[in-house]
């Protein structure tokens, strides 16, 4: 077997498994690879009728944790209905709990974390215990700030399958930095290729979370500071006037983009990208810089890759939809309602196009 799930002692996941439930480990009947339908598993354990579809990955993150869903949720079907799909890692990423919920699937790991639930009387959940498995240097990071220029091109478009040389041009990065970045999708399961060697999101809410789970936004450089307005909206509009009196390149993200998107509720926090000298317009907004109380984000990307794709929405610019709920990661007020509401509509024809 090649998977990576092979470096994982399956006798600690077969104990750990007996130890939650409170069982004795050899009353389990365990079969190693087994194929159910036509999918090939890690593991199937059956304690007394309790039966679990494992399996298991080096990695707790959103790519690895879908990857091994879609295996675990399509072979415990094919079992049959008594079948419990269970993910386990050494560590659960938040973003891999929340895929596990969404699919009903259970989940452990191996650093003493657990939610195991889909039978009458069977309700196990253990929160907080600490990553035992993190591991020195720097892992690769695909949603690094020029390597997600790829992801958002796809993302834009997750219908389209386009070769890696129009990714590359879309992009503008070079075409052997974007086979590798491709290549490594490729080995996540996160994109998929055509008879003609295109590629495209193979699950684009995926990607999408992979991206999310690996972002954070305090690595743009963010200049917090007021604005004296009565409305979020207020605030908005004069910050877009003053930009496009002095031909800056930006583009509203967060609550603020959300709202231009989607109309969604009324916000505080303006958050805008730009690009250039913009010391001249925050002096005749009379921006004072000030992080208590900021009602303003004037924000300097890390990587200009976040322009693209952006639109005018009302006369204002403002960031793609993906972007926008990319953004909206850890930001204050109803940020995470803000984008649950982007998320619901994200990859339909008419948003895409």
């Amino acid at each position: 077997m090649s998977r990576q799930s092979s470096q994982i002692d399956y006798r600690e996941v077969h104990e750990h498994l007996a130890d939650l439930l409170g069982m004795d480990p050899d009353s389990a009947k365990v079969e190693f690879n087994p194929e159910l339908g036509s999918v090939e598993v890690d593991m199937l354990l059956d304690f007394d009728g309790l039966v679990f579809v494992a399996e298991i990955k080096q990695k707790g993150d959103a790519a690895s944790v879908g990857q091994a869903l879609r295996h675990a949720v399509k072979a415990a079907k094919a079992h049959g209905r008594s079948a419990l799909p269970l993910i386990v890692v050494p560590y659960m990423g938040q973003v891999g709990q929340e895929l596990c919920e969404e699919a009903g699937a259970c989940w452990l790991d191996l650093s003493g974390n657990a939610s195991l639930h889909g039978r009458p009387g069977l309700r196990i959940q253990i929160e907080g215990k600490p990553n035992r498995f993190k591991s020195p240097g720097r892992p690769q990071n695909l949603f690094a700030p020029k390597s997600s220029r790829i992801a958002r091109c796809l993302l834009m478009a997750p219908e389209q399958a386009v070769t890696q040389r129009e990714l590359a041009l879309q992009s503008g990065l070079d075409e052997g930095f974007t086979s590798r970045i491709i290549r490594s999708m490729q080995a996540q399961d996160l994109v998929v290729r055509n008879e003609a060697g295109a590629v495209k999101a193979a699950n684009p809410e995926l990607m999408l979370e992979a991206w999310r789970e690996a972002y954070h936004f305090d690595k743009h450089r963010i200049v917090k500071g007021h604005i004296a307005a009565r409305s979020g909206t207020e605030v908005l509009k004069a910050v877009a006037e003053a930009m496009d009196k002095k031909g800056l390149t930006y583009a509203a993200t967060g609550l603020a983009g959300a709202w231009l998107l989607d109309q969604f509720a009324g916000f505080r926090l303006t958050v805008v990208y730009y690009e250039g000298d913009i010391e001249n317009s925050l002096e005749h907004l009379h921006f004072r810089e000030e992080s208590r109380g900021a009602n303003v984000w004037i924000v300097r990307p890390n990587d200009n890759g976040v322009f693209h794709g952006s639109s005018l929405r009302g006369g204002i610019r403002c960031v793609h939809p993906v972007q926008a709920y990319i953004d909206l990661k850890q930001q204050p007020e109803r940020a995470e309602e803000a984008s649950e509401a982007l998320l619901q509509n994200l990859f339909t024809a008419d948003r895409i196009n």
